[in-house]
């Protein structure tokens, strides 16, 4: 199974522009195999092939007077680009084949010197070390300073440097892990549990656990409205627009990774105490449609639900998905009489059938987990979902403390 571990860079002056001069020669290479396709599909001829756009676009390319600034950066880079867009083109036409799985994807579109994301990848033969002192060392570019907070467990495949909105600099290193010592660091246990995902609480258990919701974006909601408000006055175009944007992306990025945090920090211990968890598969796009939009998106279900998948299947746990229109919230879990909907600002209810008076929350939790069959399922067979691709940000350094991540 493949994971990623970003760790935060801290690139020097000149390494900046080093890696400014990588990022735009990236995507003119990128924005050159596109429009090639697209020249090519107008004129009626089939694509061009990856190693006719890698001879034309960066092999003759360089010796033009155009583009003879390509020469300035690794090559691996430019060719990881051009992979890029290869992957776009397949992407895309297995969308509209019908043959890929999640949301359709678009066709391919020209990147942007302004995108608020810049990326470049040095695979293996690009020959970049890690130093004796910590630092990365990638090829013309320099050794550059790695604020490291673990330690890595294999030796890394490839190494992606990001810039994001907010200008800091991240290495994304991809490994390998293995399963055997994965599992193995794992308490064993039998015990099993179901969560019932809500706004009032993050997350109630089956066993009666309430976990708050710590609401990170309503929390800075106040900070944001200012920084935004400064932005809206600035000229557009000026430096000081500029660095109100800047302002702004880092105020949103603070939010973001406290929730990434916050949700790290719940399914490592979920996942680490439960040999079976159950959760229902909610929409959470439809729920982003209503007036709780964003209360729903604060709160960040999918990718919690997500990160609970792939550490199941990494450490051997079992993770079951009930059906979203199973009517936990209308069920009594004592005698298993349906009792009807109910508003959501009904939080106990008694049971008409036998008298139970019911917690809505903690009531849901264990129809999750019955529904789910945990009880027979969970004796120690893990589930094997299919495989499941390296995972962003699967742990690493962002400039501060972990203690000010959670609520």
């Amino acid at each position: 199974m493949q994971l990623r571990y970003a760790f935060r860079l801290y690139p020097d002056a000149g390494q900046r522009t080093a890696l400014a001069r990588a990022f735009g020669c990236a995507r003119v290479v990128y924005n050159d195999a596109v429009r090639a396709r697209e020249d090519a599909r107008e004129a009626g001829q089939p694509f061009p092939t990856a190693g006719q756009l890698s001879r034309k676009l960066i092999t003759e390319a360089k010796r033009t007077t155009e583009r003879s600034w390509l020469g300035e950066v690794s090559a691996v880079v430019l060719q990881q680009s051009l992979r890029d867009a290869e992957k776009a083109y397949r992407n895309f036409f297995a969308s509209l084949r019908g043959t890929r799985k999640g949301p359709k994807a678009g066709a391919p579109r020209l990147k942007s010197r302004k995108d608020a994301r810049q990326s470049v990848r040095f695979t293996a033969n690009a020959r970049w070390n890690i130093t004796g002192d910590g630092r990365l060392n990638l090829p013309k570019i320099g050794a550059v300073k790695v604020k490291w907070s673990r330690t890595l467990s294999a030796a890394p495949s490839s190494v992606t440097v990001v810039k994001d909105a907010a200008g800091r600099y991240f290495a994304s290193f991809v490994i390998d892990t293995d399963p055997a010592a994965d599992r193995a660091r794992m308490p064993e246990t039998d015990r099993t549990v179901g969560i019932d995902l809500g706004l009032t609480h993050f997350a109630v258990l089956s066993d009666g656990t309430k976990i708050d919701s710590p609401r990170f974006l309503r929390r800075a909601e106040k900070k944001l409205k200012k920084a935004q408000k400064d932005l809206s006055r600035k000229q557009k175009g000026s430096k000081n627009r500029a660095k109100a944007r800047l302002k702004v992306a880092r105020a949103h990025a603070g939010v973001a990774d406290a929730r990434r945090e916050f949700h790290h920090r719940l399914s490592t211990k979920l996942i680490s105490e439960n040999q079976g968890i159950a959760v229902e598969d909610l929409s959470v796009a439809g729920l982003a449609r209503t007036k709780l939009a964003k209360s729903v998106h604060d709160a960040g279900w999918g990718a919690f639900i997500s990160m609970l998948a792939y550490k199941a299947e990494r450490y051997g746990r079992t993770l079951i998905k009930v059906g979203r229109f199973t009517p936990t919230s209308q069920t009594c879990s004592t005698c298993g009489a349906v009792d009807g909907p109910k508003p959501l600002n009904v939080r106990e209810w008694t049971c008409t059938a036998c008298g139970t008076v019911h917690d809505r929350d903690h009531n849901a939790a264990i129809n999750v987990k019955q529904a789910a069959g945990l009880a027979v399922s969970a004796c120690g067979a893990p589930v094997r979902p299919g495989a499941i691709p390296a995972q962003r940000e699967e742990t690493g350094s962002h400039g501060f403390p972990a203690g000010n991540h959670a609520a």
